[in-house]
């Protein structure tokens, strides 16, 4: 096993999409209490639940709501919780990254006085989602590597209960597992 990352995979580190998983998952959680926290939300004693008319805005840019920063601690909580196997945490980055692309095309589609604009976006939240469904969707394509390593580190887990403590290559699999007696 020459390549790195299946290595460390095996020994039980993250793989790179587990790892972005987690980041984002800690970005958005980290969004959602900022997004209730006043001086960095403005107009914070105006907050609305939903609604395009919440005065807030989160560094004084993104108009968020009670609803949004809702929104943004349960992805929040969803990343740092898919971030567990190489699977959910591909899993996640795929979907949040489509819902991500919803979200653009639903904030190109409504003008900001909008009945129809409930989350609330404002432009520059356009923009935003622009650039987290660009990332999430990035995160999503370059760890597909991961997988054999993901895989080896399963199969390893599940299959070597006792396990020598040796650094040295994984047992050939081309064969049955030896038992001893």
């Amino acid at each position: 096993m020459n390549d790195p990352a299946a290595r460390d995979a095996v020994r039980g580190a993250r793989t790179l999409a587990q790892t972005l998983a987690l980041l984002f998952g800690i970005a958005f959680l980290g969004a959602g209490v900022l997004g209730f926290i006043p001086g960095i939300t403005t107009n914070l004693g105006d907050i609305k639940f939903a609604g395009n008319d919440s005065p807030a805005e989160l560094l004084g840019l993104i108009q968020v709501s009670i609803l949004h920063n809702i929104v943004h601690l349960l992805f929040g909580i969803a990343g740092i919780a898919m971030a567990r196997t190489w699977e959910s945490a591909r899993t996640y980055l795929l979907g949040s990254g489509i819902i991500y692309v919803v979200l653009v095309l639903y904030g190109i589609l409504t003008s900001n006085d909008s009945d129809a604009n409930f989350v609330p976006i404002n432009r520059a939240g356009d923009l935003l989602h622009v650039g987290l469904a660009a990332g999430l969707l990035a995160s999503w394509f370059v760890s597909k590597g991961g997988e054999e390593a993901a895989k080896e580190s399963r199969d390893r887990s599940m299959g070597s209960s006792g396990s020598t403590g040796s650094s040295g290559p994984p047992p050939s699999s081309s064969g049955p597992p030896s038992t001893t007696a």
